[in-house]
């Protein structure tokens, strides 16, 4: 099967070695530009002694980290499967998710620690205006890297490109957060603002490294995926063919950029084994083609059975027991449902 016009430009394979290369290229400028801004927010720190700039500084530490991590995590999830890793090593962009999530908690907590260090003990901070337009200009810089990482994630399915690249947008909304509070202390005079951002600031980068641990957890949990499950459904059901009796048990995951499906085809009882092969490979085909040759597909086939008769589009059977009214309405909510639950709600309504 050849894919129609209209069809062609999205089932278009996306060359692996090119994936990765741009998956390292992304992740590498994170480290690199990441470094640099470290390195000048701490200098900003250095000439204001600000406990809100400590904190950015801080925070910018587990940007570092968590890249490199992130990095190591990308090449190790690029080794196709093996005897002892048969379904890749994709996996292994949760544990980098996680563990990045968990180390923007403890960044929290350490610009917790930190503001309530500074509460008590104000004071003035001199070359403010300098250090504002240092932290003002890593934001700005900041923005563009981490967007540029989402983009990418998205793009080449890598979780671990996201969530860096999320990191580094929760560091641009504490570098604004920042910069805000001390151009309000440069109008006010009011010390205590510097504590107080801190800890706002604190509350928000939390939330996101514990957001990122949940989504970590889920994904080494093979959480159903809706929307992967949703998009394979509606492939199957715009290449549906009049043997494709019915499917059920659909399942599906993500592990990296690597995708998983199985499920259970249901084809008249009487064709040759060499047919009902060669219908699978179709299939097969199909999907492999959609995601450019990143998933692979288990098909279970089943004989029909009586009961499926008014079902199966076949017009030419000889063991036929009722005419074809209509083929079964393929929904996510049908598909994914093993064949025993499935009977019994027919069989109820």
């Amino acid at each position: 099967m050849r894919p129609s016009g209209a069809e062609k430009s999205s089932l278009e394979p996306v060359a692996p070695a090119r994936v990765l290369r741009r998956r390292l290229v992304a992740i590498s400028a994170s480290v690199l530009i990441g470094a640099l801004l470290m390195a000048l927010k701490f200098y900003a720190f250095h000439l204001t002694r600000s406990a809100a700039i400590l904190s950015d500084a801080l925070e910018s530490i587990i940007n570092v980290v968590a890249g490199l991590f992130a990095m190591g995590s990308i090449l190790l999830a690029a080794k196709p499967p093996d005897v002892s890793h048969p379904y890749g090593h994709g996996k292994i962009e949760f544990f980098s998710a996680g563990f990045e999530g968990a180390l923007i908690v403890l960044a929290a907590l350490g610009i917790f620690k930190t503001a309530w260090t500074n509460l008590s003990q104000s004071r003035g901070l001199p070359h403010l205006d300098l250090g504002v337009l240092l932290l003002a200009a890593t934001a700005v810089v900041n923005l563009a890297l981490g967007l540029m990482l989402v983009r990418t994630g998205k793009k080449s399915h890598s979780l671990t490109l996201v969530a860096d690249g999320r990191h580094v947008l929760t560091d641009v909304l504490t570098s604004t957060g920042v910069v805000a509070g001390l151009l309000l202390i440069r109008l006010t005079g009011w010390m205590w603002i510097d504590s107080g951002i801190a800890f706002v600031v604190g509350l928000y980068i939390m939330t996101t490294g514990i957001c990122l641990v949940k989504r970590s957890f889920l994904g080494l949990m093979d959480t159903s995926d809706p929307e992967l499950l949703s998009e394979v459904t509606s492939l199957l059901k715009r290449h549906r063919r009049p043997l494709w009796i019915d499917i059920h048990q659909l399942r599906a995951f993500r592990t990296g950029d690597r995708i998983h499906i199985d499920f259970h085809l249901v084809l008249p009882r009487d064709l040759s084994l060499e047919t009902a092969h060669r219908q699978a490979r179709i299939i097969e085909t199909v999907i492999a083609r959609h995601y450019g040759g990143r998933a692979s597909v288990l098909i279970h086939m089943d004989p029909c059975i009586d009961p499926e008769c008014p079902a199966c589009a076949r017009s030419a059977c000889e063991l036929r027991d009722n005419a074809f009214e209509s083929q079964n309405a393929w929904s996510i909510d049908e598909l994914v449902q093993p064949q025993t639950t499935r009977k019994k709600r027919r069989d109820d309504a």
